[in-house]
């Protein structure tokens, strides 16, 4: 498989060769790390992130040099198939937690309190200086 993905490596190095482009210039355009890219380059980038973010990196960077990654993939399919199977969910406490629900994010009860305290304390601070002859 690493010699696949090798061979889809050198397809974007001599791509970016050809437009005379420094991974530097690339990672500044695409916000890819030069370190990842090289690593596509070299055919090692699964042994650096998971594959689903490999797959990512690479369709982004074919996109920018103006490879036909769905050609790519045609081609050589077993990199790209094993980079999506490899990628494992692990899923632990609290991450299926509902979004946007009451109970989910704010909690709105100590805020609802501390609200009604703050405007509890400007009426009593109101007829404070009511009572004081300040208005």
């Amino acid at each position: 498989m690493s010699e696949e993905l090798k061979r889809v490596g050198d397809i974007f190095k001599s791509k970016r060769q050809e437009l005379s482009l420094s991974l530097k210039e690339i990672e500044n355009s695409t916000s890819i790390r030069s370190s990842y890219l090289e690593a596509i380059e070299e055919g090692e980038i699964n042994s650096y992130i998971s594959g689903v973010y490999a797959l990512g990196f690479m369709r982004q960077y074919a996109q920018f040099l103006g490879v036909d990654l769905e050609e790519m993939i045609r081609e050589n399919p077993a990199p790209f198939k094993m980079a999506v199977e490899k990628h494992e969910f692990n899923y632990g406490i609290g991450t299926l937690e509902v979004r946007g629900s009451m109970g989910g994010g704010v909690k709105w009860l100590p805020n609802l309190l501390w609200a009604g305290a703050a405007a509890l304390v400007l009426v009593a601070a109101w007829y404070l200086a009511k009572f004081l002859g300040l208005f």
